[in-house]
C-alpha cells in the first residue's frame, strides 16, 4: 500500500504524463537548481522512486564519500517514512531498497561518459544491470559541447535513464542558463526547481523535441519534494 501510494505521489508520474512518456531509457537528463533548494533530494527521489519499483539503480557523487550518500539516502527515506506515515517495516523496505542501489563516488573532475559506461559494465558482472543512473556534482556547466554529446552517446550506449544535475546561481531559472545552451541538445529533458512560499515549483525547460513545455508546472512538498496533495 506504501509503495503504491508514495509512487502515486512522485512527480515522476506527472512527468511521464506531461513529457511524452518521463526521459525515457537511453536518454539523459538534467534538472536544475539554486543552491540549497533540493537538487541532490530531486536526484535521491529519482532513484527512490525507481527503487520502489524494484529497479537497480546507480548512484555516482562526485567529491563525496560512500558513507554521506548513504546517509543522504536514509534521511531522504526517513523523512519520506515520517511524512506518509508508512504501514509497512520500514527497516525492511529500506534493506531491501538498498540491495538494489549501488554507489560509486570519484574525485571531482575524474568521470566522464567514458567511465560510465565502464562503471555500468562492472555492475552488470556483478548484479542486476541498473537502470537508472544519477550523477550529482559533474558540473555540467564546465562541461564542452562534445564532452556532453559523449554522454548523451553513452546513455544510449548503456541503456539506461542517466539524470544529472547542476547548480545554477540564482533560485530563479526563468530560460536555461546562459552557459548550459551550447549543451542543450544533448539533453533530452531539462527540468528546474525554484523555491516558492510553501512549495517547491517544478518545471519543465525542455521536453524532447516538444516546443511547448510550458503546460508543466508541478507543486512539490518541500521537505519531501513529493507532490503536494490537492
Amino acid at each position: 500500500m506504501y509503495r503504491r501510494y508514495l509512487n502515486a505521489r512522485s512527480p515522476l508520474r506527472l512527468l511521464e504524463k506531461g513529457l511524452h512518456g518521463g526521459l525515457g531509457c537511453g536518454n539523459l537528463g538534467l534538472v536544475l537548481a539554486g543552491p540549497g533548494v533540493g537538487k541532490t533530494s530531486f536526484l535521491v527521489g529519482v532513484a527512490l522512486d525507481e527503487l520502489l519499483h524494484g529497479k537497480p539503480v546507480l548512484h555516482v557523487a562526485l567529491g563525496q564519500n560512500v558513507q554521506h550518500v548513504r546517509d543522504y539516502y536514509d534521511t531522504v527515506f526517513e523523512d519520506l517514512a515520517t511524512t506518509t506515515h508508512l504501514d509497512e517495516n520500514h527497516v525492511a523496505v529500506r534493506a531491501e531498497l538498498d540491495k538494489l542501489r549501488r554507489i560509486r563516488v570519484y574525485a571531482e573532475g575524474a568521470f566522464d561518459a567514458k567511465r560510465l559506461r565502464e562503471a555500468i559494465a562492472l555492475e552488470a558482472e556483478v548484479g542486476p544491470r541498473p537502470e537508472l543512473v544519477v550523477v550529482d556534482g559533474l558540473g555540467v556547466a564546465q562541461r564542452s559541447a562534445q564532452e556532453m554529446a559523449d554522454w548523451a552517446a553513452a546513455a544510449k550506449d548503456v541503456q539506461a535513464e542517466v539524470w544529472l544535475g547542476e547548480t545554477v546561481p540564482s533560485e530563479r531559472i526563468a530560460s536555461l542558463p546562459a552557459a548550459l545552451r551550447p549543451l542543450e541538445r544533448s539533453f533530452s529533458v531539462i527540468l528546474a526547481l525554484e523555491p516558492g512560499r510553501d512549495s517547491v515549483a517544478l518545471r519543465a525547460l525542455k521536453d524532447h523535441d516538444n516546443p511547448d513545455v510550458a503546460a508543466l508546472h508541478v507543486a512539490l512538498d518541500p521537505k519531501t519534494l513529493l507532490l503536494v496533495r490537492s
